[in-house]
């Protein structure tokens, strides 16, 4: 179920602030009754009318991108920066991102028009693994990897247990490259982990999201996710264990 103003929003009818002004005027219909209560929620099943019009729900869509560096997770910015969405101009749904990635990070991000499918991949209760590669200035002790395992202590609480594996050590440039696991998404969490046991970020990829890679595809490439992917996503969130 979702919010009526987001699925008229979604259906690109009006913007999500202009459609909860026409509810509030009662010019919004579910299944025949005027609604003007903004937090009502509809299904795919009920039928919504706005100032008399059916409203026709968007075809789904789901996109996996390999995201460049130096592009804001987001839909617009007020900068002017480059945006995920600038990738897709073929795409005539509203899509947005599925969580977020640094702007200075790259790597697998998906994008979406379906909500109760992006909450559900971003809900921690549903765990959805995520893996990134990192490539740290220093070479953390096995005692600063295990800290990284049990969780490590931030401004906005402790991180829940991680999986964390040296991939790699260049002593002579005193760096390090590792790949860590999460199934949180907090702001700049992996950079903020590695921080806290003293070991800075200078690049950071997200290979894997639950199942999916970026096999086949190059910096700023992109392809649809099959429905086959699309139902094993869902499948494997809601029955909450790490993937």
């Amino acid at each position: 179920m979702e919010r009526l103003q987001k699925v008229i929003a979604h259906a690109g009818y009006a913007s999500r602030r202009k459609a909860e002004e026409l509810i509030l005027e009662g010019k919004v219909k579910v299944n025949g009754k005027i609604v003007k209560e903004l937090g009502t929620k509809v299904t795919d099943s009920d039928k919504v009318e706005v100032e008399g019009i059916p409203l026709e729900r968007e075809e789904p869509v789901y996109v996996l991108l390999y995201k460049p560096s130096g592009v804001i997770s987001a839909v617009k910015d007020d900068k002017g920066r480059k945006v995920v969405t600038d990738f897709f101009p073929y795409i005539k749904q509203r899509i947005y991102p599925v969580g977020r990635l640094d702007y200075d990070t790259s790597g697998l991000l998906l994008l979406t028009n379906d909500g109760e499918f992006a909450n559900i991949l971003m809900h921690p209760r549903y765990e959805v693994e995520k893996s990134y590669v990192a490539k740290v200035k220093g070479i953390p002790t096995r005692e600063k990897i295990r800290e990284l395992e049990k969780g490590v202590h931030l401004e906005d609480g402790k991180t829940a247990p991680a999986n964390a594996k040296i991939l790699s050590v260049d002593k002579k440039k005193n760096t390090c490259i590792l790949e860590l696991k999460i199934h949180e998404g907090r702001n700049r969490q992996v950079r903020r982990m590695f921080e806290a046991i003293g070991y800075p970020v200078q690049k950071l990829k997200r290979e894997k999201y639950a199942f999916l890679n970026l096999s086949g595809l190059n910096t700023g490439d992109s392809r649809e996710l099959t429905p086959h992917e699309v139902k094993q996503l869902r499948a494997l969130a809601q029955h909450g264990s790490k993937i």
